[in-house]
């Protein structure tokens, strides 16, 4: 059997970045208005947030793409 290796895309990882930053930025946000009471503040900590997170964890996910994972065998179709 052939081994294979598993490789999500530019655009996979891209995709998982934008939506985990919409549900983490959201969160933040929410948090920042609990704490602070103010709209603007919690906007402008959303806004810092959401862009440079979502650029560290796309980097965060091309970099883990370099590391070796195990191969897999593909398994036999079950009658």
């Amino acid at each position: 059997m052939d081994d294979f290796v598993i490789r999500e895309s530019r655009l996979r990882s891209l995709m998982k970045a934008l939506s985990w930053r919409i549900v983490a930025t959201l969160t933040t946000a929410l948090i920042a208005y609990g704490i602070t009471g103010e709209i603007d503040t919690a906007v402008a900590i959303g806004s810092i947030e959401f862009f440079l997170k979502f650029a560290i964890y796309y980097g965060h996910e091309r970099v883990w793409q370099w590391v070796p994972r195990q191969t897999g065998k593909k398994a036999p179709i079950a009658p």
